[in-house]
């Protein structure tokens, strides 16, 4: 094997042709059957492979510097960088991130896993560079439907008056996740079909030298278009025409679905597990059954199929009422807000960790102007995606405390569908809700179909002494909480508050009659969290105690949930015996 002896990218600059391409094939024979058994992030990574083999033999990595967008194609980069035991020693696997990070090795320069940054992080690096006196070549790697975004466009504006050395590797798969949408990719499939020649140029108009790369998978070409701009003293576009998911031919076929991939078997491409979402598939049958009644519903999404698995057929039955503006978050609340002063029924939904991007936009152009938009706000739980860059859980941090903003926690299936149908029938707020991760499996109470009464709690159980008041996903924990102090003799009050952008101070106030121990449990951060709330309304009253459960400010990575979970006291046992130690004193 060529591979295992690679110990960084010197190792490689002396080979030939055909060492190039069987190092290349060894590289995805090691990472097929490392995402056969680990899972991971697939087409980008297949696709890179001939690119991050290119330029590595072209540029002096560290000195010279290569930003990785998203860095979903870091793989290919992590195994010629002195990482390569993560990729072909199954034991050791999960000794790397998914994403690039400058404390696993020095070729490395940011922690990144979200979207469109590569250029904006690479127009710092060159201006560093430039204000040091210094002359090792930048360059940004962005493809996979990453140029839609905002920021993507800012940089290249930034570049193109640099007058510096800055290269841009457009790797166009024409893929993003999904099927690319918007303008920009009709005018790269002109240049794809003129092999470059089209001067319908973004690139250009924007003031940045341009080449082209007919076949982005054959690494001599590239290594010859990368030597050309190398040392470059402008800023300058490659840009590659790549086949995602190349070499495997399950992905080749179905790029969509092989974006990313749990484990597999390799003959067949068939999953290892398999297993549906309750609220995922609750959301897709509310959308299109709200898309049959009103035609004015409309479903946004930017980029990740709303997060709630809308296949290509759901996506072609909803029709004009289905809207991928790509990977631009901020433009899909913004224009969500329009939909809903236009009178249209509007729904955006992804991730809460990609949700993190648009506080402006959710501020100023939905609530400071009161438009009733709905926001879907999907994965946000300690329970989910545990990367240091795809948390979700400082979502009611940031957005609950948005004025005008109605910000729902449901509990439970039920009432997850209760508040959908509510939140789109109502055209007095702008709503935000929090997909349930867990949660009861039936509702304990009566589900209500109308949430109009803004900031009412739902009592689950009533008793005396303590009162626990779960937040959405953990309305359940607290239940078994009360169980367990149940067990005890005490009978614990259960409080769901549904709201987590208000207070319902009729009931705060009536558990102050029979209660002195209050608790809040969230799936979230404490800092700035729905419990604080709790806690500063009772400040005052020396009658009352409150403790706050939640997770700690900081960017937990990579952790297992049920440890961590654990280090917080977020289990039903301890906080039951926190509680009976509190009550002593």
């Amino acid at each position: 094997m060529y591979l295992e002896k690679i110990t960084s990218p010197a190792d490689i600059k002396g080979y030939d042709a055909a060492e190039r391409k069987a190092l290349a094939q060894e590289m995805r024979d090691a990472m097929l059957k490392r995402a056969s058994i680990h899972g991971g992030h697939f087409g980008p990574d297949f696709g890179a492979v001939e690119a991050i083999i290119a330029l590595h033999t072209v540029f002096d990595s560290p000195k010279d510097k290569i930003v990785y967008d998203v860095s979903h194609q870091s793989y290919p980069h992590k195994m010629l960088t002195g990482r390569v035991e993560a990729y072909i020693v199954e034991s050791q696997y999960d000794e790397v991130s998914g994403y690039t990070n400058p404390e696993e090795s020095p070729h490395d320069f940011f922690n990144v896993g979200h979207t469109s940054t590569s250029i904006s992080l690479a127009t710092g690096l060159a201006k560093a560079r430039d204000l040091a006196g210094r002359k090792e070549n930048i360059i940004a790697f962005i493809g996979d439907g990453s140029m839609s975004g905002g920021e993507a466009l800012e940089g290249l504006n930034t570049a193109g008056a640099m007058n510096s050395n800055l290269i841009v590797v457009f790797n166009d798969n024409d893929q993003s996740i999904a099927e690319n949408h918007g303008g920009m990719y009709r005018a790269f499939k002109e240049l794809r079909e003129t092999n470059g020649t089209s001067p319908n140029n973004l690139f250009r108009a924007m003031g940045l030298d341009y080449r082209y790369v007919a076949d982005g998978n054959d690494t001599e070409a590239l290594i010859a278009a990368f030597s050309e701009v190398k040392d470059t003293e402008k800023p300058v576009v490659v840009h590659i025409a790549t086949q995602k998911g190349k070499g495997y031919k399950f992905a080749e076929e179905n790029r969509e679905a092989w974006h990313y991939c749990g484990p597999f078997d390799i003959a067949t491409g068939k999953a290892k597990h398999t297993g549906s979402d309750p609220y995922a598939k609750a959301s897709v049958e509310f959308v299109l059954k709200m898309a049959k009644e009103n035609p004015n519903f409309v479903y946004l999404t930017a980029g990740t199929m709303g997060g709630i698995g809308l296949s290509p057929s759901k996506r072609a039955e909803l029709g004009s009422q289905y809207v991928d503006v790509g990977i631009a978050e901020e433009q899909a609340v913004a224009m969500a807000s329009g939909l809903a002063k236009g009178g249209a029924r509007p729904i955006f939904g992804t991730y809460s960790t990609f949700f993190q991007r648009v506080y402006d936009q959710v501020a100023q152009d939905v609530a400071v102007n009161n438009n009733p938009a709905v926001f879907l706000l999907i994965g946000a739980s300690m329970y989910y995606m545990n990367d240091v860059t795809h948390l979700g859980f400082f979502d009611i941090a940031i957005f609950a405390n948005i004025p005008n903003l109605v910000f729902l926690a449901p509990a439970s299936l039920a009432e997850y569908k209760a508040v959908l149908a509510w939140s789109v029938a109502q055209t007095a707020h702008p709503v935000m809700i929090r997909m349930p991760v867990g949660g009861y499996e039936e509702s304990p109470y009566d589900v209500r179909t109308d949430y109009s009464d803004l900031n009412k709690y739902e009592v689950v159980t009533e008793g005396a002494d303590v009162a626990l008041i779960g937040a959405g996903n953990f309305a359940a924990l607290a239940s078994e909480a009360a169980a367990e102090l149940a067990k005890e003799g005490i009978r614990a009050t259960v409080v769901n508050p549904i709201f987590l952008s208000g207070l319902d101070t009729a009931l705060l106030d009536a558990l102050k009659e029979k209660h002195r121990l209050i608790l809040t449990l969230e799936d979230g951060i404490l800092e700035g969290g729905f419990g604080q709330k709790i806690a500063s309304y009772y400040g005052t009253d020396a009658g009352i105690r409150v403790r706050n459960y939640g997770l700690s400010k900081e960017f937990h990575d990579r952790y297992n949930a049920t440890e961590l979970a654990r280090e917080h006291h977020l289990t039903a046992e301890q906080i039951a015996a926190d509680t009976l130690i509190l009550l002593k004193k």
